[in-house]
């Protein structure tokens, strides 16, 4: 770490590996990605922060952050005395401030992986209006709220029950919902809190309300964020073309041999059940890989695949012959699903691309969805699923 250099503005995400509710969950498998990294990456991409600081003191936890690749990201080392149950998150931050340079810190929460880089650049142009001092997310809500004033009696809080207000009279009130907080490292050290001063509210929408603290947080907020991965993911109306990799997409990726050293291949009869759903839909079948085999004929041929291409090695030139011959398909009609790094070029140009959870990283990093399962455990079925759900 070059503590001599000088930073504006840094985001620092703090990440325990004794978790108690959900042991290592900020690498836990979370839509197709170690929790942690959809907070790295909205911080990534926020251009108002120029170093990601992931502050742990698991080494399991530093090697999978510095599996990403971001070069934007430095993993410190966080003082055993700063990472027990009882200690506070600002201990965490004044320790790193003690070693780090900076004028503004954004602390984020890796529980929180629906945040986006937006939600940060909103926050940092409320942070830099004249007379604020710190910012808070929040969420706006209108619910009425009580008091228990005793052992049996409550008290309303925020309204009166004979002026009951219809929802949309109901002037919202803000909840933090502990995706981010921004100060100056100045109001840090002085006040020893996260924030401090005159402080604003940095609005994020409604659905962000909850952050993973026990498993059934990780449900709904699993849910969520892949019913937004499809909402962002285009229209899925337009799709006429499903083209899929074999090995370590279709299959496991495995090597099987008989007593008799005939090469065999284990297909997944769900990933089957997906491809007959597409072809009812309308949707035709590719098989596009670098591997000959009569196996993958033979499985075509039981799910009446419409085009098989095997032994291509380079697939986007095949794919580029393939759209001029016929002119019905085109790559913004297509979604292709792949593994590794032969299929970067195609999983770049197609409308839609996904991969399974255990493909290459360079793969997983393009890929526009991220399959919960992998490859052949289902991981087509889940993607064939999400397109059929979403033409529905």
């Amino acid at each position: 770490m070059n503590i001599s250099k000088f930073y504006d503005t840094v985001a620092f995400i703090p990440v325990r590996g004794g978790s108690k509710s959900i042991p290592l969950k900020n690498i836990k498998n979370f839509c197709g990605r170690p929790l942690v990294y959809w907070t790295i990456e909205a911080a990534v991409n926020c251009e108002c922060i120029d170093k990601v600081f992931v502050s742990t003191d698991s080494n399991q936890i530093r090697d999978v952050v510095l599996s990403f690749g971001f070069s934007k990201v430095e993993v410190v080392e966080r003082g055993t005395d700063t990472a027990t149950d009882t200690a506070t998150t600002e201990s965490a931050m004044l320790d790193f401030s003690a070693r780090v340079r900076f004028k503004n810190i954004v602390l984020i929460q890796a529980t929180s992986p629906l945040l986006t880089s937006e939600d940060l650049t909103n926050g940092l142009s409320i942070y830099h209006l004249p007379d604020v001092d710190s910012v808070l997310s929040a969420v706006p809500q209108k619910r009425f709220i009580w008091q228990k004033i005793s052992d049996d009696i409550a008290k309303p809080q925020n309204y009166i029950p004979i002026q009951r207000p219809r929802r949309q009279e109901f002037s919202a009130y803000y909840v933090e919902n502990g995706a981010f907080y921004i100060t100056s490292r100045e109001l840090l050290l002085s006040s020893q809190c996260r924030i401090s001063g005159n402080i604003a509210i940095s609005p994020m929408p409604e659905k962000t309300y909850f952050e993973i603290d026990e498993p059934s947080d990780w449900d709904i907020l699993e849910t969520l964020k892949i019913y937004n991965s499809r909402a962002k993911v285009k229209d899925f109306s337009k799709v006429n073309l499903f083209i899929t990799d074999i090995d370590g997409v279709l299959t496991d990726g495995g090597m099987y041999y008989s007593s008799d050293g005939i090469e065999c291949k284990k297909f997944n009869t769900r990933d089957g059940m997906g491809l007959a759903e597409l072809k009812k839909a309308g949707i035709k079948i590719m098989f596009l890989t670098g591997e000959k085999n009569l196996i993958i004929d033979k499985r075509a041929n039981k799910l009446n695949v419409d085009y098989v291409f095997q032994g291509i090695k380079d697939k986007k030139k095949c794919l580029d012959e393939f759209f001029c011959k016929h002119t019905n398909f085109d790559y913004l009609n297509s979604v292709y699903i792949g593994d590794d790094i032969n299929d970067i070029a195609v999983l770049q140009s197609v409308y839609i691309s996904a991969a399974p959870v255990d493909a290459h990283q360079k793969v997983k990093e393009i890929a526009d969805y991220v399959c919960a399962k992998s490859g052949g455990h289902g991981c087509v079925r889940e993607f064939c699923d999400i397109i059929l759900s979403a033409r529905k």
